[in-house]
């Protein structure tokens, strides 16, 4: 069905621009269903987190180190750039990784989920009302995940297969396939999405396990070819480097900052694996690991200065070489597949938030909740993908445009954990300003390295997620602009039922559902059927799908029932903004509260607005045809909220905006 806005097919988002009717006023149950975090024993659960979390952060190493100290004023052959970079990388794994996420922010959960969205939610629902700067923070948070989703597989996948150039056997004679194979491996990912990926995940976390350990075996084997570089774990040798590099040592914060990308992850995925694994995975494994193989990266460069040029590979002994290479794939895989899922997992989110148009999510596992596939974005995904390999052949210069996104996705989590700190834990301004300035000014300091590199190509991920911030935007002032019409347009539900009882309409034997995002009036569904149709149902039910700012509802807080009269019902089906509707589901639900009916002898009718641009009226003309077009190829609600097909009546009516 084309052109069917929130307005009329029942869904209510709690986080949209206006929220209609009941779904207004921040919701305060508090309530947590099952399933919000996986099931198991901690190791077991610490081993998946290794897979999925930190997949991303683990396939640093490949290019990190190297890029900068390529970028430092020697080249990365003095012995200061060498110990002021492992001195910068080692500290800002322990300030941006450790202390702002696993210790800070953690702490930060909404019902146990993380990432940018369920943020924004929970600070819409401190303050107690919609603040336009939270909502755009929201925004520019959820389009930068975009962004580093379409990098991240591009540069870690492309930096592992790089290896080839270096393979004993092989050599140079490989470098022209590096990119057709890089470019084969994604497209066969992408692919491969339609299928579900719950079969393969479950080797997802040993093999980056074994990932981790070959780093480690690898770094530990070089600190002995110059133990000093131990030296370079002390603060103050990054802090000389930055003041000899001058000007140069900040535009190499750019490239440190690549340690530390996937960081976010931690936060993300939280709601998935629970924060004890995650945090015991980290602490206990990780990072460990990833220090020794920075450390073994600083002992080769300065006992082998001519190593930087390609340092991590040049760690690899020509015997165990091709493992190592084969393993670097898999971990890039690794990594690329939970970005994927995480990039399909945000658009479950920003549908059900009312930030982007329905589109059509597919579940690819029966017992996996989180096993989700939406083809429209993997298709933008890889055709993206597969535009910044053309645009920047190289993992070099895929890493100029690396990092932009996510410092900028950082900064964002920071500045509305502000919103947490002073409106949900009630900590006074001068407390909440003082715990975030100093995370504030290491975001800032990223961030603005990174943005120094808009020449090299980080200007790529600033025009995706400006792009996707203009798509979300369009959608948002377009749906408030169309609900407000409708809203004035509409005849109150108290009206309609007066105007009835002085003039009762014939009445149809059956069940009628209309729904609509605003109970207060009468659906749009219900005033056609009954101007044109000219009768009125046995039973009629005002339905509204309304989506909480909260990960999961319980099965207790499902459907809210209310009677208005005998011939009318407002049934309001709760969801989470991390679950899917399924309409027929939530109605079997009323059962046990008395509301008894046979969904295959019921009618559910739908409004249908057909909007067409009404050029200098409220929106731009670009934005009018913009969000026309979103419209148009929004997926069927009836698909959407998984209604029986041979049920739906669809009325409709032409609005401008």
């Amino acid at each position: 069905m084309a052109g069917t806005p929130p307005g009329e097919n029942g869904a209510s988002p709690a986080a949209s621009p206006t929220p209609d009717g009941a779904s207004n006023t921040p919701q305060t149950h508090d309530s947590h269903a099952a399933g919000g975090h996986g099931h198991g024993s901690l190791a077991a659960l610490t081993v998946g987190a290794i897979g999925v979390v930190f997949g991303d952060i683990g396939t640093s190493p490949l290019y990190a180190m190297r890029e900068a100290l390529t970028h430092s004023r020697s080249g990365g052959t003095a012995e200061l750039a060498v110990l002021g970079v492992l001195s910068l990388i080692f500290w800002a794994l322990i300030l941006v990784v450790t202390i702002k996420y696993v210790v800070f922010l953690m702490r930060v959960d909404n019902k146990g989920e993380g990432g940018t969205l369920a943020l924004m939610a929970l600070a819409q629902r401190a303050i107690g009302r919609r603040l336009q700067l939270v909502f755009f923070l929201g925004l520019c948070g959820a389009a930068l995940f975009y962004a580093d989703g379409i990098l991240t597989p591009a540069v870690s996948v492309l930096s592992a297969v790089e290896g080839l150039r270096e393979a004993p056997g092989v050599g140079r004679a490989m470098t022209p396939f590096v990119l057709p194979i890089a470019a084969g491996i994604l497209i066969a990912l992408f692919m491969v999405q339609s299928r579900g990926t719950a079969g393969l995940a479950k080797a997802f976390g040993p093999i980056t396990a074994v990932w981790f350990l070959i780093l480690a075996g690898l770094g530990i084997f070089h600190i002995f070819d110059d133990p000093s570089i131990l030296r370079g774990l002390s603060p103050h040798y990054g802090i000389l480097f930055l003041i000899d590099n001058g000007f140069l040592g900040f535009v190499v914060l750019g490239s440190v900052f690549l340690a530390v990308t996937g960081a976010e992850a931690l936060y993300t995925d939280m709601g998935h694996f629970g924060k004890a694994p995650i945090r015991l995975g980290w602490l206990a494994f990780v990072l460990p690991c990833l220090m020794l193989n920075y450390l073994g990266q600083g002992a080769l460069a300065l006992s082998r200065p001519a190593a930087i040029e390609n340092l991590f590979w040049e760690m690899a002994p020509q015997a165990i070489y091709w493992p190592i290479l084969i393993m670097a794939t898999l971990a890039t895989i690794i990594a690329s597949q939970a970005v994927i899922t995480g990039a399909f997992s945000l658009t479950q989110q920003a549908v059900q938030l009312g930030l982007l148009p329905r589109m059509n999510i597919r579940r690819t596992s029966e017992t996996q909740a989180g096993q989700i596939f939406v083809p429209s974005v993997n298709m933008m995904m890889l055709a993206g993908v597969l535009l910044l390999l053309a645009l920047f052949p190289t993992s070099s210069q895929l890493a100029g445009a690396y990092g932009v996104a996510v410092t900028g996705a950082m900064l964002v989590d920071t500045l509305l954990a502000f919103f947490i700190l002073r409106f949900m834990w009630k900590r006074s301004l001068i407390v909440s300003v003082l715990a975030l300035i100093p995370f504030v000014i290491i975001d800032i300091s990223f961030f603005g390295s990174n943005l120094l590199k808009i020449p090299q190509g980080a200007w790529a991920p600033l025009v995706i997620g400006a792009v996707i911030v203009m798509i979300m935007w369009t959608w948002t002032r377009g749906t408030r602009l169309l609900t407000e019409k409708a809203r004035k347009d509409s005849l109150p539900m108290a009206d309609l039922i007066e105007m009835l009882g002085a003039r009762p309409p014939h009445r149809a034997p059956g069940t009628a559902i209309f729904l609509t995002s605003d109970p207060s009036v009468a659906p749009v569904a219900l005033m056609h059927n009954l101007k044109h149709n000219k009768v009125l149902h046995e039973k009629n039910i005002i339905l509204t799908v309304r989506t909480l700012d909260r990960p999961r509802v319980a099965k207790d807080k499902r459907v809210e029932i209310e009677v208005i009269n005998d011939d009318f019902k407002r049934l309001t089906i709760n969801y989470g903004f991390m679950e899917s509707p399924n309409v027929p589901k939530a109605l079997g639900v009323c059962r046990k509260q008395g509301l008894k009916f046979d969904i295959m002898s019921t009618s559910f009718f739908l409004g249908r607005r057909s909007v067409a641009p009404a050029p200098g009226k409220n929106m731009p003309n670009w934005q009018d045809k913009l969000y026309v077009f979103l419209m148009r190829n929004a997926a069927n609600p009836t698909d959407f909220f998984h209604i029986p097909a041979g049920r739906v009546v669809e009325m409709g009516t032409q609005v401008t905006v």
